[in-house]
């Protein structure tokens, strides 16, 4: 096992091991959802609300630790392995964090959800534009459209512009924090153009290929 699945794992185990220590102090119906605003505008039963979350991650892991196995490509996969390890091991720290907001929130600590998830949420965005400026062409990781999978020369190219847009929108999206009435546009507005417009690139890249 390699070392960085370590970390990974523990903060799993972790989660389970939180579920089951706060759970006698959680109410019966634990907030488990916030609109636009910050605010709770779903509930959910303290066992699923505190074991569903741990059970998402263990579950992810598992599909994550597939992929590189079943992948037609693999061997282009294991050209970045290292970005897909540390964007697993990320998206496990991502979940948690979350998590710990959600508890926290449901111990009486009062905040502004939204906000407190910007910052994560941009870092998460940075991290995904180093993943995609090194990823090689697979079935299951990257910008997979028709047209990236028929060429490597548009993989590439659509990955260099998908990786440009991430790091852009994972800026922005970090510091929408400082307005707080249009961060939840900013965050809808970069997280669609920088995941659609390298769909609609990579079909005029591969046209132009074919020409």
């Amino acid at each position: 096992m390699k070392k960085i699945h370590i970390p990974i794992i523990f903060i799993i185990l972790l989660s389970f091991g939180l579920a089951a220590y706060f759970y006698p102090d959680m109410p019966d119906q634990m907030a488990s959802h916030w609109n636009a605003q910050g605010e709770v505008d779903g509930t959910m039963s303290k066992c699923w609300a505190l074991y569903l979350m741990p059970g998402i991650m263990a579950f992810l892991y598992l599909i994550f630790l597939v992929i590189p196995k079943i992948d037609p490509l693999k061997k282009n996969i294991q050209k970045f392995r290292a970005w897909f390890d540390g964007f697993i091991l990320l998206m496990t720290t991502f979940l948690l964090y979350i998590y710990l907001l959600t508890i926290a929130w449901n111990l009486g600590y009062e905040f502004n959800m939204t906000l407190m998830m910007l910052p994560a949420i941009g870092i998460l965005f940075v991290f995904i534009s180093y993943l995609l400026q090194n990823a090689k062409r697979n079935w299951f990781i990257g910008i997979r459209t028709p047209w990236t999978l028929s060429s490597d020369l548009v993989w590439k190219k659509t990955h260099h512009l998908g990786a440009i847009l991430f790091r852009v929108s994972g800026l922005i999206i970090i510091f929408s924090v400082f307005f707080q009435d249009y961060a939840i546009w900013i965050v809808l507005i970069a997280a669609l153009f920088s995941g659609l417009y390298p769909l609609i690139y990579s079909y005029f890249e591969y046209e132009k290929e074919k020409k």
